[in-house]
Parts: C-alpha cells; sequence; structure tokens
C-alpha cells in the first residue's frame, strides 16, 4: 500500500525479465536507447525551453492556450485554502471519472465546437458538470463536490455530462458511477478527514493533509498513502490481505516472496494519477511539496504501449496481441510491472540526453514530455484508431 512496494515489487519483475524468466514478455534492454530518443524528441517538440510542467490532471484543463480552471477560479473571492479545497474536489472527481475513454466517444466543447476524444475530452467534461454544480448540494455554490451529492448521482447526469448516446459511447460508464458512489460515502463516513472546516466533501482531504504536516513540507509519497487509507472504500479491489482491501493490485505467480504477500504486485495507478495532480493545488494552497519521485511511473497503457511499440517489451506469443486480456491476468500484470521499472530506467537516459538532472527533470516531467505523449503518438502512427498495442478489457476503474 505504498509507492515504494509498487517500484519494489515491479523491479523484481524486471530482474526476471532480464533473466528471460517472465512468462509473456521478452526484455530487450538496447531498445530503450531508441525508446528515450523518440521520449525526448518528443518533449522538445513540445516544450523547446524544456519548462515541462509536472503530470497531472491539470494539464488537461488547458485547452487551445487557455487554463479553464485559473479562468474560473479566478472569478471567485477564495481564500486559500477555499481555493484548495475547491481544486482537491474537481481533481479527485475528474481523476476517477478518467479511466480510458475508448477508441468512439468524443466530447463536443461547447465553447469551441472542437471534438475532443480520450482524457482531455473526459477532463474537459467534467470540468463543465462542476462548473454547472453537477457534484454540489448548494445552487449558490456550484464549484463544488458534496458527499451527499456524490453518493447517490443519477447516472443520468453523467450521461447528460459526457454526451453519450448510442453514437457516442463511453467505455465503462458504470464502472465510473461507481466510483463515484463509493466516493460519496466514503467521504460521507468520515467527517473528521473530510468535514473539518465544511460539510463533508473530497477537498476536505487538503485540510487533513496540512493538519498532518505540523506545518512541514508534505512529501507527495504520503499522499499517495493519505488517498490510500482514507479513499481505501473507493478503490475497486480483487483482491484482499488480512481483510484489507488492496485496491489496484495485481498477482503474477513468478513473485515469490515467501510471506503472506507472495505474488502480490501492487500499481495504484488512479490513485498515483490522483496524487500527483494534487501537488498543484497543495502548492497553490501555499504548502511545499517534496519527495515527487518517490512516486513511481504510471502503469498505464500509453507509457506501457510506447515500450511495447519501441520493441522494449516483446510478446513471446505475438497472437496475444489480437486477444483482450483480463486487468488482473497475468499478462497483463507483467505488462504493467515492467512499464513501471522501465519508466525508471528511461528517466536516467533522457536526463543525459537533455542535460538535466534530478532537480531540474523530474519522473513526474518525464510523463509529461514525455512517454505519455510518446506513446500516443507512436499508436497513431502504428494503429489506424491509435488504440494500444495490447487490448485489456476496461471497467472504467483502472485505465
Amino acid at each position: 500500500m505504498t509507492s515504494d512496494a509498487v517500484r519494489t515489487r515491479s523491479h523484481a519483475l524486471l530482474a526476471l525479465g532480464r533473466q528471460d524468466k517472465l512468462l509473456h514478455f521478452r526484455v530487450d534492454p538496447d531498445r530503450l536507447e531508441a525508446a528515450a530518443d523518440l521520449v525526448v524528441e518528443t518533449t522538445r517538440a513540445a516544450y523547446p525551453a524544456l519548462d515541462v510542467p509536472p503530470h497531472s490532471r491539470w494539464r488537461h484543463f488547458e485547452f487551445q492556450g487557455v487554463d479553464r480552471w485559473a479562468t474560473l477560479a479566478g472569478r471567485q473571492s477564495w481564500s486559500a485554502a477555499e481555493a484548495a479545497r475547491a481544486a482537491f474536489d474537481l481533481a479527485i472527481v475528474s481523476v476517477l471519472l478518467d479511466a480510458g475513454a475508448g477508441t468512439q466517444w468524443i466530447y463536443r466543447d461547447r465553447a469551441t465546437g472542437a471534438a475532443i476524444g480520450r482524457s482531455e475530452g473526459l477532463a474537459l467534461a467534467t470540468l463543465s458538470m462542476f462548473a454547472n454544480g453537477t457534484f454540489s448540494a448548494d445552487s449558490s455554490d456550484p464549484l463544488r463536490a458534496d458527499a451527499a451529492v456524490l453518493a447517490d448521482l443519477p447516472v443520468e447526469r453523467l450521461r447528460h455530462g459526457f454526451q453519450i448516446e448510442p453514437a457516442n459511447p463511453l467505455v465503462g460508464i458504470e464502472g465510473r458511477l461507481g466510483l463515484l458512489h463509493r466516493l460519496g460515502r466514503a467521504v460521507g463516513a468520515d467527517p473528521q478527514t473530510f468535514g473539518r472546516h465544511d460539510r463533508p466533501r473530497p477537498g476536505g482531504l487538503f485540510d487533513a493533509l496540512v493538519a498532518g504536516s505540523d506545518g512541514r513540507a508534505i512529501r507527495a509519497p504520503d499522499i499517495l498513502a493519505a488517498l490510500l487509507l482514507h479513499l481505501a472504500p473507493v478503490w475497486p479491489s480483487r483482491l484482499r490481505l488480512a481483510g484489507v482491501a488492496l485496491g489496484d493490485c495485481g498477482q503474477h505467480p513468478l513473485l515469490r516472496t515467501g510471506d503472506t504477500t507472495d505474488g502480490l504486485v501492487p500499481f495504484h495507478k488512479l490513485a498515483q494519477w490522483l496524487a500527483y495532480s494534487l501537488i498543484e493545488p497543495l502548492r497553490w494552497g501555499g504548502h511545499a511539496v517534496t519527495g515527487i519521485d518517490g512516486l513511481t511511473g504510471l502503469a498505464e497503457y500509453r507509457n506501457g504501449g510506447l515500450l511495447v511499440d519501441t520493441g522494449v517489451l516483446v510478446l513471446r506469443d505475438p497472437a496475444q496481441a489480437a486477444r483482450e486480456h483480463a486487468v488482473g491476468s497475468p499478462l497483463v500484470v507483467e505488462w504493467r510491472a515492467l512499464t513501471v521499472a522501465l519508466l525508471d530506467e528511461l528517466l536516467g537516459r533522457v536526463r543525459r540526453r537533455l542535460n538535466r538532472d534530478a532537480v531540474s527533470f523530474s519522473l513526474a516531467q518525464l510523463l509529461q514530455g514525455g512517454t505519455w505523449a510518446a506513446g500516443r503518438l507512436l499508436a497513431g502512427r502504428l494503429r489506424p484508431d491509435g488504440a494500444p498495442p495490447i487490448r485489456v478489457v476496461s471497467d472504467g476503474s483502472v485505465f
């Protein structure tokens, strides 16, 4: 239940891969050089001055040169803490709704008329819903998410907000709604954490993190730990250990530890994506955040697709690329773990090419610059629909 565990277990599987002992993938470390070249090329194209912002949900609210959240928040007469709570509300709800959208869905942006798919479309749709008070219990205060509303949100509101219709299907709508319902119930049941200065709301976690820091800088891995602790009922869990739901955690038969955690490979992809996305609101609220590289790369299909499409990872059975795989299958667990570990290895190569060090170029910047964009770019070059090289059955709650 920590980012250290994610990293340690992922590197253990990579060590097996380097010995050519894995079940589904071969690892070609020589191809990391080509992958690093593509990441550098992609990063320089998007950020010529190398002023790469951190990877987070906030990048998706910056559309066509306009920071829509900054514009919306700038109209409010909030204190720093009130602004941070609202930003937490939006980030938490938006990240939970950010699983893969599928290749057919688009969001028609009413402000520009643009048709936007995937994560960017999901972000703008949730920002619009948030601005319109979809998640608020107070019509005079729309820019908030209340536990009571989230816990009982009708599916029709999501369908309307995401513009879903037969000709515009969105993958995993019931899974997304289930996440919001569980979020509302978890927040409402824990007012000591989420209702210190307001009605229970996800944004109350800001106050809990600040109180727990005792005025010191907040470590990024501690943000993840708080999310996994206080939002434990929210994360879909296929596995339990000693009665504890493990959230986004898989099993692999070759990972032997000789204890009760034998075979377990944690990822916590959505929770880590959310942890990255809470760093900026904490800073906006006047609090320093340290140890960002203590989080890991995200075990999702753009980062993982980059490694497959550049030949770093090679399926032992090429026919598996034509099949759909369950997210908990050993093949997908192996793919995700190798992705986390190899992102660490890519980071050093990219830093050297950019003449940057650990202070000036973080893992969050690698993801943003970066591996996620390069993975999407290469997928678009290789497949007409831009789909990942390995198909995973999505329930709207992991990828």
